[in-house]
C-alpha cells in the first residue's frame, strides 16, 4: 500500500474519530464481494408471491417491480437536482434526459405486458387483485410531486378554482388521481384510495413540503435567464414532459384497453376506478412545465396520440 493511501486512509477515519488500525485488521476478517451477495440475487429472487396458481401473474407482478426500482432510480436524480445548490444548466440538463431515460424504458416495457400476458390468464388472476390498484404506487406519485408545482396536478375540473395558497390538505382532496377512488358528487372514497391515503397520506406532505420549492419546475424557474433560455435545457424538459405525461401514460392506456376493453365493453380497474378518463391525457391535460408548451400545443395535449 503506498504511502499516499495510508495518509488519506488515516485522514479519512481521524475525521470521524475513527482508528485506523482496527478498520485495516477488520479486513483481515472480511470475506471478498461476490455478485450475488452485492445483488442481494437470492433475496430479490425470493419477492415474488404469487396469490394464483396462473403462471402469467408472475410476470405480472415482477413487471412491476421493475417498474417500481426504475421509479425509486428517478428519484433519486431527482433529489439530486432539488438539493444541488447551485446547479449548473449542463447538470440539470444531464438529470432530465437520465430521468427521461427511464420513462423511455417504462414505456417500451408495456409490451411486456401487453404482449407477453396471456388474456384469458389475466382476466382470471386479477379478479384476486381487487381492490389493489396501478395508481397506488406511492413512489409513481412522489415523482410527480417532485417534477411540478401541486397546481399542475390538481384535477382539471377544479384548477381554476383551486388558490395556489391553499393548504396542500385542500389541494390533496382535488389531485387528478382522486378521481380514480372518490365521487366527487358525494365525497365518498372508495376503500382503495382511503387504504392508500391512511398508509402514505401524512408522508405525502411531508415529502411535498420540501418540493414544493425545490421540483424540477420551480427549480428551473430559479435559474439565470440565460440557463432558462437554454435550447437543450428547454429540449430536455419538453422530452420529460411530453414522456411522462402522454407517452408513458397512452403506453399503460393502451395496454389496460387491451385488457379492460372486451367486445366493446369496458371493464372496471381492480380499485374500481374510472380508468378511461383517469388516465387518458386529453382529459386531466396534466403538464409538468405548462410554460414550456404553446397554448395550442397545451390545447391539444394528448388528442394527437
Amino acid at each position: 500500500m503506498s504511502i499516499n493511501i495510508n495518509k488519506k486512509l488515516k485522514e479519512k477515519y481521524e475525521a470521524i474519530d475513527q482508528d485506523v488500525e482496527a478498520h485495516l485488521e477488520g479486513l483481515l476478517h472480511s470475506k471478498p464481494i461476490n455478485y450475488w451477495d452485492y445483488i442481494q440475487t437470492d433475496v430479490l429472487l425470493s419477492l415474488q408471491v404469487q396469490r394464483t396458481v396462473f403462471p402469467d401473474e408472475k410476470v405480472f407482478i415482477m413487471y412491476h417491480q421493475i417498474s417500481e426500482l426504475l421509479f425509486k432510480m428517478i428519484l433519486s436524480e431527482i433529489e439530486q437536482v432539488a438539493k444541488a445548490d447551485p446547479i449548473t444548466t449542463e447538470v440539470f440538463t444531464d438529470k432530465i434526459m437520465r430521468i427521461s431515460r427511464y420513462f423511455d424504458v417504462l414505456t417500451s416495457s408495456f409490451s411486456i405486458m401487453k404482449d407477453g400476458m396471456d388474456l384469458e390468464q389475466y382476466n382470471q388472476f386479477r379478479t384476486t387483485l381487487i381492490p389493489a390498484s396501478g395508481f397506488q404506487s406511492a413512489q409513481y406519485r412522489k415523482i410527480e410531486f417532485a417534477s411540478t408545482e401541486l397546481i399542475n396536478l390538481i384535477d382539471k375540473r377544479f384548477r381554476d378554482t383551486i388558490d395556489r395558497n391553499s393548504s396542500y390538505e385542500h389541494a390533496f382532496e382535488h389531485l387528478y388521481w382522486q378521481a380514480a377512488g372518490k365521487d366527487f358528487k358525494t365525497g365518498k372514497k372508495t376503500y382503495t384510495l382511503s387504504a392508500f391515503e391512511d398508509r402514505y397520506k401524512e408522508e405525502f406532505i411531508r415529502f411535498t413540503n420540501f418540493y414544493q420549492f425545490n421540483n424540477l419546475w420551480t427549480k428551473f424557474k430559479t435559474l439565470p435567464k440565460a440557463s432558462q433560455a437554454n435550447k437543450d435545457l428547454i429540449k430536455a424538459m419538453r422530452h420529460y414532459d411530453y414522456t411522462v405525461n402522454i407517452k408513458w401514460v397512452m403506453a399503460h392506456y393502451n395496454t389496460a384497453n387491451h385488457y379492460l376493453n372486451i367486445g366493446g365493453q369496458t371493464a372496471e380497474a381492480t380499485g374500481g376506478s374510472e380508468w378511461v378518463k383517469y388516465m387518458h391525457p386529453k382529459y386531466q391535460k396534466r403538464i409538468f412545465f405548462p410554460d414550456l408548451w404553446t397554448e395550442n400545443e397545451k390545447d391539444t395535449w394528448g388528442t394527437d396520440i
